[in-house]
């Protein structure tokens, strides 16, 4: 495999340590993640186990034997009503960026979520002038819904947070077609 390549698998237990590894300098030393404290890798584990516990995707980028980078999509909204549309999380490892790696991981997390017969993916992103997150998200077909206004505070400053939304496969032009997240109550 060419040093530039990588490959999108499914995560699994075994790379907890590298994700956190790619996590954890996101969450002290950038605004991505609104977190303050690194979660552990037990705590790693733990929220890995829950996505993949609903049937929700939880991707790997690998290259050259090496984990650089991670996506996964979670729940939206807790309420049964929410249960069609999903919250996307996508880092990279920093050496990681501009190969078209955050790219990848998305096209691969949209692709699952449609033929789980999701509908809507959401991304909340820190809102920053020139944000690659904000722009692989609008290159993925993402468009913008709005920002709330300084719901952050991390590192003595508050911080902003963008929404943005991209319909899934048929979104909400037909009824769902299958379950997904949750009890069915519709018909």
């Amino acid at each position: 495999m060419p040093p530039d390549a990588f490959v999108i698998r499914d995560a699994t237990p075994d790379d907890i340590q590298a994700i956190a590894a790619i996590y954890g300098p996101e969450v002290e030393t950038g605004v991505a993640s609104f977190e303050e404290i690194a979660p552990s890798e037990a705590e790693m584990a733990a929220r890995m186990t829950r996505i993949l516990g609903q049937g929700l995707p939880y991707l790997a980028a690998e290259s050259q034997g090496e984990v650089i980078g991670y996506a996964y999509a979670g729940p939206f909204h807790p309420r049964a009503a929410y249960r069609y549309t999903l919250e996307d999380t996508v880092y990279i490892r920093r050496d990681s960026h501009r190969r078209g790696v955050g790219r990848a991981l998305l096209g691969a997390l949209l692709q699952r979520a449609e033929a789980l017969g999701c509908r809507q993916m959401i991304a909340l992103i820190t809102h920053a002038p020139d944000s690659p997150s904000i722009a692989l998200h609008a290159a993925m077909g993402f468009r913008l819904v709005g920002v709330t206004e300084g719901v952050g505070w991390k590192f003595g400053r508050w911080l902003d947070m963008t929404f943005m939304h991209r319909r899934i496969g048929a979104g909400e032009t037909t009824p769902p077609d299958r379950p997904a997240l949750g009890p069915r109550i519709d018909g």
